[in-house]
């Protein structure tokens, strides 16, 4: 549910309008598990074959605890307390977004559920596309990409025109932006060219000047936030966000939460089917993280992942005449990827910009490729001219994740990923110091990631608030049947963690993509698309074990 560290990883009004890259947001979890290359953390942002995809992960408090916990998501009362009924009897407003066929409203619900005050209250945005038909109506779906942070309403537009017709013909298609997020009271921290300088420190800091601006850069990206979003920031948890999508459910007249959630998504539907096992209607979890795992482990786990997915980009690349890390073997090409950082680290290339490409930015480049197989050739092309020395589209790929625009403008992806991770979870490393001591553990578990996304962890230990989350297992005793997706070479959301949530749910049921990629419903594989719409139209699970290439 972490990006990585630059990697990590609004009140700005958002026009409703067809993503250009959704896979970014897919793939965000690492900000309290880790941030960007740059300085944060992987998400988890699901998104379709053809689209870019993106990265995430948690952090402990100590880093000497252990990786995982036996304490247990309690659900809260299955009555409504009555100081909530005014959010859940609310009535929805509904008009046209300007895109044919959506429509818009927006949902109020308490800034803490604990202490309800109206003038507090925040105001969420909402999206729905209506069933087309044929066939009869099952009721609303909700979708999110994952993150955290990213726009659940921009992912939207492409689940309801991609997902599989059978599931768009019966289901209403909805989806909220979650507290924090895009349109609905958007987390604020830097401005756009403070977070250009941010993106571009350099997380692989090999002196103690180095450290210290490393170091600097994350105090005032987190002192930023408190400034910028003072009362909201220590109300955007995961707990708050599953909360708000109970009043949803509500307002939607489902008596039940039916919902895809993709990557940091899969914790957010989790955490909702702990919270409320009784109201748990047909939970697609596809691309999983494990909530019992702290947020170091969680970093050192995701790193993994990142060098699962460069292999398989390697022994891909060398095969082809055109590879630009040699065609010897996929380690050879592990070492000239290796040689390639470190002269960014030394010489950062031109990109004609203002902006040249440093080591940071170009790691990133990489990583954000890692998210789908189809940027693989667009990867191959950027260290080709890398190579010639030109920067410019390993920072195009960089952006992308960090979803900076042609102009110069960055969503509140980042922000919105830090402050969500920073609550849920303790942080990972509480000092420059912590850090050290486990790059070694990060590097055996990704050689050329590794000291980048340990670096990316630190964040959080400059978080000006303390967590309110810690790591719990999730049962969700009592609810119906929940489907967990795992995809065994997934960068961002390792399949163990499918594995752990599956077993961990009461009623949870595993179902494998042998592939590549982040995420796999609605991704090109006929046989996951086969089984998840046989469970979303009927309930039917598939039987154990069930593996799809």
């Amino acid at each position: 549910m972490h990006p990585t560290h630059h990697v990590h990883p609004m009140h700005r009004t958002r026009p409703f309008r067809i993503p250009a890259a959704v896979i970014a947001v897919t793939g965000l979890l690492l900000s309290a598990c880790s941030g960007g290359t740059g300085h944060q953390a992987a998400a988890s942002v699901s998104a379709p074959s053809s689209v870019p995809a993106a990265t995430a992960a948690p952090a402990p408090s100590d880093t000497a605890a252990s990786p995982t916990t036996t304490a247990t998501l309690a659900p809260l009362p299955a009555a409504i307390p009555a100081d909530l009924e005014p959010y859940y009897k609310q009535k929805l407003s509904w008009r046209s977004c300007g895109v044919p066929d959506f429509e818009c409203a927006s949902m109020k619900v308490p800034l803490d559920y604990a202490h309800p005050v109206a003038r507090d209250d925040l105001k969420l945005a909402v999206a729905r596309k209506k069933a087309s038909g044929p066939g009869k109506r099952l009721g609303s779906l909700l979708v999110n990409p994952g993150g955290p942070g990213g726009s659940a309403i921009d992912y939207l537009q492409y689940a309801a025109t991609g997902y599989p017709a059978a599931v768009t013909a019966r289901y209403d298609m909805a989806a909220v932006d979650p507290r924090g997020v895009a349109r609905s009271e958007p987390v604020k921290c830097l401005s756009d060219k403070q977070m250009d300088a941010y993106t571009a420190v350099d997380s692989t800091p090999d002196t103690t000047a180095e450290t210290e601006k490393l170091a600097a850069a994350d105090r005032t990206f987190a002192d930023g936030c408190k400034k910028m979003s003072a009362a909201l920031i220590g109300h955007v948890s995961t707990v708050d966000s599953a909360r708000d999508m109970d009043v949803l459910r509500q307002l939607l007249g489902d008596p039940k939460l039916n919902y895809v959630g993709k990557s940091y998504g899969t914790f957010l539907g989790a955490t909702y089917a702990g919270l409320f096992p009784q109201r748990v209607g047909r939970l697609v979890l596809d691309g999983a993280m494990d909530p019992s795992v702290n947020a170091l482990e969680s970093s050192r786990v995701q790193a993994g992942g990142f060098e699962v997915a460069f292999d398989a980009f390697a022994r891909d690349c060398v095969k082809r005449s055109d590879c630009p890390l040699g065609r010897t073997s996929a380690a050879d090409a592990g070492t000239r990827l290796d040689a390639l950082f470190a002269g960014l680290d030394k010489h950062p290339l031109p990109t004609g910009t203002d902006r040249p490409l440093t080591e940071a930015l170009g790691t990133t480049g990489v990583i954000a490729a890692m998210y789908d197989q189809e940027a693989w050739p667009a990867l191959r092309g950027a260290l080709i001219s890398a190579n010639k020395g030109d920067g410019a589209p390993l920072l195009q790929l960089s952006d992308s994740y960090y979803e900076r625009d042609e102009a110069g403008k960055y969503s509140n992806l980042m922000y919105a990923n830090a402050a969500v991770n920073c609550l849920d979870l303790p942080p990972a490393f509480r000092s420059p110091a912590d850090v050290k001591k486990a790059v070694a553990s990060f590097r055996a578990a990704s050689p050329h990631f590794g000291t980048a996304l340990a670096w990316s962890s630190l964040i959080c230990g400059y978080w000006t608030l303390p967590a309110t989350g810690h790591p719990e297992r999730i049962q969700a005793k009592g609810a119906a049947p929940i489907l967990v997706v795992g995809t065994t070479r997934d960068p961002a959301t390792p399949y163990t963690w499918a594995r752990s949530l599956a077993a961990q749910l009461s009623s949870g049921h595993l179902l494998t993509y042998d592939g590549d990629g982040h995420t796999a419903y609605a991704r090109g594989s006929t046989c996951i698309d086969t089984a998840v719409n046989a469970y979303l139209l009927s309930g039917t699970v598939p039987p154990p074990h069930k593996k799809c290439t």
